[in-house]
């Protein structure tokens, strides 16, 4: 499907013409938090202390594994903010409305840690590496093509041995068209007409964190920047408006030993690993 003016796919996946800043991240933390994302110092509570005589003592197991988390290093997550919307291009994307850090959830149950900004026009997704500071991949979704935002708890087939707690939102933009049978069973397939996303590990963290993750928020400004792309670029012979619907958000996957791997483990964040990085 093309758009009527600028004859664009509405959604397509690029590599990144700019690279991330050779300086590393930056010490400076915002002194304000934004709904665009603003990073505070993580709590030092799970770090690893020295006791009596110099023996070292091991923080709990829950604040280990939070900690292993890149975006949660002072001056990481203000650097990756910097580097994305460097990315940005103002003349088509227009001006940025919000940045939020989330979990996508592909069709095979996988978890990918993504940066999400909501622009004027468009709905950009980035696969941003938080150890080497640069941004690896961006998904571009043309607000006005947006038709239908689904939210709820993750549902899956009868007979599956997958399960997921929690809640999730689905962003529909092209209602008429169903992915394919090749697609479904192909776990690497990218050509569905709809994107995934789950709170982020790390939300409950800090305050901070918690309004980065806040995938309510997001539904809610989605839909008030969609409406609005809507009136202003209406796609010719497209129904116009985006339909809000409160029901659980169906994955048709059975067995999954990747995704149950890969998700137990976080291989699809940014994390320390033992001696070695993501």
């Amino acid at each position: 499907m093309a758009e009527a003016e600028e004859e664009v796919a509405p959604t397509e996946k690029q590599q990144p013409q700019l690279s991330s800043s050779p300086s590393g991240p930056e010490d400076s933390q915002p002194a304000v938090v934004r709904s665009e994302g603003a990073e505070e110092r993580p709590k030092e509570d799970g770090a690893a202390r020295c006791g009596p005589g110099g023996l070292h003592v091991e923080p709990t197991l829950d604040q280990f594994k939070i900690r292993r988390f890149f975006v949660l290093r002072p001056g990481t997550l203000n650097q990756a903010i910097k580097d994305v919307e460097a990315l940005v291009n103002k003349e088509a994307d227009g001006s940025v409305h919000g940045m939020w850090l989330m979990a996508e959830v592909d069709h095979w149950n996988n978890e990918k840690e993504r940066l999400v900004l909501i622009t004027d026009n468009t709905l950009l997704v980035f696969k941003y590496d938080f150890m080497m500071f640069q941004c690896e991949q961006i998904q571009k979704i043309s607000l006005n093509f947006i038709d239908r935002i689904s939210y709820g708890t993750f549902s899956f087939p009868k007979r599956s041995l997958l399960q997921r707690e929690g809640e999730g939102v689905r962003i529909f933009w092209d209602r008429l068209r169903e992915p394919s049978f090749s697609s479904r069973w192909n776990p690497f397939a990218t050509d569905f007409p709809f994107i995934t996303f789950t709170y982020h590990p790390v939300r409950n963290i800090s305050d901070t964190f918690a309004a980065l993750c806040d995938i309510q928020n997001f539904r809610e400004k989605l839909k008030d920047a969609a409406q609005k792309a809507h009136t202003m670029k209406p796609v010719p012979g497209k129904a116009n408006g985006v339909l809000v619907l409160n029901q659980q958000i169906h994955i048709d996957a059975y067995v999954g030993a990747m995704s149950f791997l890969g998700n137990q483990n976080k291989l699809g964040y940014s994390m320390a690993r033992g001696n070695i990085g993501f």
